[in-house]
């Protein structure tokens, strides 16, 4: 192995809580050694809406993780999505010292700490700061100054906002579990590092990744991370129209969705039928699988035109040429590929996370609905911003929560003194907040 670094990715999801164990092999693929998953009923769109009922289903995935990897697990990533997510485009800008000296990462890092300054909206807090371009002495459009000379550096940046509360809870379940979360990652920029190769994000590529309470979608071009967005719909509310317009209960409505469901009735037959057993002695209930798929259209082209109008909010639906990914469990919908090329124009694929995995003891990681696992357990491999790769002994999260002598691994085995080290870190710095911090 590269290292003995261990990475926990924890996504905690409207229909299902899950836990990946991953690390890097000798070819610098990511190598799955575990994954556990249970049943999630305590997050509604997105949201942490039952504290008790989200920490049962956490602990449940993690003890399921830990028998498959043989891993203790103390410390992970976890993923955040939700309607309260919000991007906005900032500017900043810091003064040099000397124009003589060359532009380090350290003066690059201290322009992207400033923005976490930034006055945001009452009850919410950045979580991720993006630099779009940088502008030196008035020379723009440079994709990193690093290594450049100037005085004044100024760049754009992608503010990506959350719910302080949203962020609280989530936090809160996980401490409940005796977890430790190290990095807090928006869920479509970590689907992104799962599914999407670098031509892709270079060439201009939107992810849409559909989970059962939430679309989220992330915009990159020119390899820079340009627009995300949360679209409070998923495949939980087409299982819901599916109960009401076909009158049976939500688990045969489900049933029916992933086992018949198609997005374009005409490739269903008007002779396909499926019966469906009745309530209580009652008589079986037949339903037609073209009017199955009706419904079905019926919803997913509401939720395509709602993608389509954020990639035209973000300025980019013209610089697409990678078109649309499609990820999470309801990109497995028959025919969605087709239906989304029909309605926006664009080429479309369906995303499987396997873009940089090597072995894994269970195949079903490489399904679309681990997308986010995957990609929060590379989170700790690699960093969010594809730039920070070139450059030696760059933090890889630049925000100052985060740098704070974060230790990324999720420790195997006796941790007793990272433990310590950890508690009384925390306790530091929660002194320091009180004596009045940033």
């Amino acid at each position: 192995m590269v290292d003995d670094k261990i990475i926990v990715g924890l996504d905690i999801g409207t229909t299902k809580v899950c836990a990946v164990v991953g690390r890097l092999n000798a070819y610098g693929k990511l190598e799955i050694l575990g994954l556990g998953s249970a049943a999630s009923e305590g997050v509604k769109d997105g949201v942490v809406s039952n504290i008790s009922r989200t920490t049962i289903a956490i602990e449940e995935a993690i003890k399921d993780a830990e028998k498959n990897s043989q891993i203790e697990i103390n410390v992970v990533n976890v993923g955040i999505a939700g309607k309260h997510i919000r991007s906005s485009v900032q500017h900043g800008s810091i003064t040099r010292l000397s124009k003589d000296d060359e532009i380090s990462i350290e003066d690059v890092n201290r322009l992207s700490n400033d923005m976490y300054r930034i006055v945001t909206d009452p009850g919410t807090e950045i979580i991720h700061v993006v630099p779009q371009h940088y502008t030196v002495d008035n020379e723009e459009d440079i994709k990193d100054p690093v290594g450049m000379a100037g005085i004044k550096l100024e760049a754009e940046f992608n503010l990506i906002t959350a719910s302080s509360n949203a962020i609280k809870n989530i936090k809160r379940c996980v401490e409940r579990t005796s977890l430790e979360i190290d990095e807090l990652i928006l869920e479509p920029i970590a689907s992104s590092l799962a599914v999407l190769s670098e031509e892709e994000k270079e060439a201009g590529v939107a992810i849409v990744d559909i989970g059962g309470g939430t679309t989220d979608i992330a915009i990159f071009y020119d390899g820079i991370l340009r627009h995300s967005a949360v679209i409070p719909f998923g495949g939980d509310i087409i299982t819901s129209d599916i109960k009401q317009g076909c009158a049976v209960m939500q688990h045969q409505a489900e049933l029916l969705k992933v086992k018949f469901g198609k997005s374009l009735p005409d490739e269903a037959s008007e002779s396909e039928v499926v019966s469906i057993p009745g309530i209580r002695n009652r008589p079986a209930k037949e339903i037609s699988i073209k009017n199955l798929s009706y419904i079905i259209e019926a919803r997913m082209e509401e939720i395509v035109e709602l993608i389509m109008a954020e990639i035209e909010r973000s300025g980019y639906r013209n610089r697409l040429a990678g078109g649309v990914v499609l990820t999470g469990g309801g990109a497995l919908l028959k025919n969605l590929k087709q239906l989304v090329e029909y309605k926006t124009g664009l080429d479309a694929r369906i995303g499987y996370p396997n873009e940089y995995l090597g072995k894994c003891k269970s195949e079903e990681v490489k399904s679309p609905k681990y997308s986010t696992a995957v990609g929060l357990v590379l989170a700790g491999f690699k960093p969010l911003d594809g730039r920070e790769d070139d450059r030696p002994g760059q933090l890889k999260d630049a925000n100052l929560q985060d740098a704070k002598i974060s230790d990324t691994s999720a420790h195997a085995g006796n941790n007793f003194f990272s433990s310590m080290l950890r508690k009384a870190k925390d306790l530091l710095i929660d002194d320091f907040d009180d004596q009045g911090s940033y």
